[in-house]
């Protein structure tokens, strides 16, 4: 992340933190927006800028929502196809690259191993070929990054496991397409990648996710409570249901012993993956103190008094996050000993993907954390009493409740009717996120019938969608093969430059 001296004034506060960070500013973590303005003004007259593409993606978009014919970069072949996928992964890990972080080798590592991972980590890429598009589409509050990966079993408010949407980290309000495009490739890859199916079997079972998206608006459009219902164990389909009750399988007391625990069980045991930092508890403290009071979290009784017994680095998590500044803090529980005790995760958040890229909306959810965090409380019915979000260094978090039973399904274990059973699951799962869009205070429209009007003839919207989703997938195809090869030859170990 960069900019010009001329775009400072522009920059959020965390974008200016983030480049005074990289830029080594002195006192930099207690400076108002306007002092790191001037201080990196300064440091940066001279210096060469880092590329961003940022605002003209922005202006691409505005133009093509606007109806100006322009040419989408999912045009692009050969070599300019090329260095665009090269150029967009430069920017998108510009400060991971230039911090010379061992995350961020490990994440371009995972990304040349595996289509999916690709896929998944590269959301950028992703949304740039989409920018400004569908325009005349109902909008509402999207997942950002829907795929077969991102639904899962999770605590509800009532720290009972439920499943739904599980990852917040891109959302933003779009046309309902975006997710549902979005959603339609992530099965055609994952059913190849992760299943094994033939090309024929991988739109089938896009078509499934599609069509019970389609099925399931139509029955919120009939009766909007519907979407007020959770997915619990006494009401899960059959592959659902056998995925709570393999979650539920382990108590509190083993699951903290086996993950986390050290012999004392006073704090987390050291690894590779976890990392503590004692010393740190006090600063921690204030920190849970300041966002129980800022996010307005009604402290459940398990938690007790929300006393932090330790805190550690949490290394090599996730895929399009990893690199992110990532904390696990242990609260203890009410009997004190280490049996019943909660892990909370306070995890990095950044700009969503798809910000500037989406048709000009009034609709926008501000800040980083508090965007995730909205986004969670708006798309999941009595979700995680934990979620919420806090500013720390000058950086924003998420923080969400990690648990025994947080679960998701292993693809690889799904056989070829529950491949399409699971992408039915998900389908109807993300129209009922969409169905509680409306739920949103600024919006005083009933969403369901809109997106119902918008999709027209079921079974030709399915077939559009898939047919998008398969050519989508072609692409992601051939930009991996693109990115392995510039991998192989170091083209991620630096960030583009502009040389004036």
């Amino acid at each position: 992340m960069d900019f010009s001296e001329d775009d400072l004034g522009h920059a959020t506060r965390n974008e200016l933190y983030e480049l005074a960070r990289e830029h080594d500013v002195d006192g930099r973590s207690s400076m108002t927006k306007g002092e790191l303005v001037d201080a990196l003004g300064e440091e940066l007259g001279p210096q060469r800028r880092l590329a961003s593409r940022t605002d003209d993606f922005r202006k691409f978009a505005e133009r093509r929502a606007g109806g100006d014919v322009m040419v989408s970069p999912r045009l692009l072949r050969g070599e300019d196809r090329r260095l665009h996928v090269r150029q967009t992964l430069r920017e998108d890990h510009q400060t991971r690259i230039t911090d010379g972080e061992d995350d961020a080798t490990a994440k371009f590592d995972e990304l040349a191993d595996d289509l999916y991972s690709f896929f998944r980590g590269t959301c950028l890429l992703f949304y740039r070929d989409m920018a400004g598009d569908d325009a005349w589409m109902p909008t509402v509050l999207c997942l950002g990054d829907v795929h077969p990966e991102n639904f899962g079993v999770m605590p509800s408010r009532d720290d009972v496991p439920i499943f739904a949407v599980n990852d917040f980290d891109e959302a933003s309000y779009a046309p309902f397409t975006w997710d549902v495009k979005r959603g339609a490739v992530g099965f055609v890859l994952a059913a190849d990648t992760e299943g094994g199916h033939g090309r024929s079997r991988q739109r089938k079972i896009a078509r499934q996710f599609v069509r019970a998206y389609a099925d399931a608006m139509r029955d919120y459009a009939d009766d909007e409570t519907r979407a007020d219902h959770q997915i619990r164990l006494d009401n899960a389909p059959p592959l659902i249901a056998d995925l709570i009750e393999d979650a539920l399988g382990r108590t509190r007391s083993e699951w903290l012993a086996e993950d986390y625990l050290d012999e004392t069980r006073r704090r987390f045991r050291a690894s590779e993956r976890l990392v503590p930092v004692s010393s740190r508890r006090d600063e921690f403290q204030a920190l849970v103190d300041d966002y129980v009071r800022d996010c307005g979290i009604e402290v459940p009784e398990r938690a007790a008094a929300m006393r932090v017994k330790d805190v550690a680095e949490r290394k090599g998590q996730g895929t399009a996050s990893l690199g992110l500044d990532r904390y696990y803090l242990l609260i203890e529980g009410p009997d004190a000993d280490g049996t019943d005790d909660l892990v909370l995760e306070m995890k990095q958040a950044r700009r969503s993907a798809l910000d500037g890229l989406t048709p000009p909306s009034d609709l926008r959810l501000d800040g980083e954390g508090e965007r995730i965090a909205e986004a969670h409380h708006l798309q999941v019915v009595g979700g995680d009493v934990f979620y919420g979000s806090i500013h720390y260094d000058g950086v924003s978090y998420m923080i969400r409740e990690r648990a025994p039973y947080r679960d998701d399904v292993d693809l690889d274990d799904l056989s070829k009717k529950e491949w399409k059973a699971y992408a039915r699951i998900c389908g109807q799962s993300l129209a009922q996120t969409h169905a509680l869009t409306d739920d949103a205070e600024h919006i005083d429209v009933d969403i369901e019938p809109l997106i119902m009007e918008a999709i027209g003839r079921p079974e030709l919207f399915v077939d559009d969608v898939v047919r998008w989703a398969v050519e989508a997938a072609d692409r992601v195809r051939a930009d991996h093969g693109a990115f392995r090869t510039d991998h192989a030859l170091g083209a991620f170990e630096e960030v583009d430059r502009i040389y004036d």
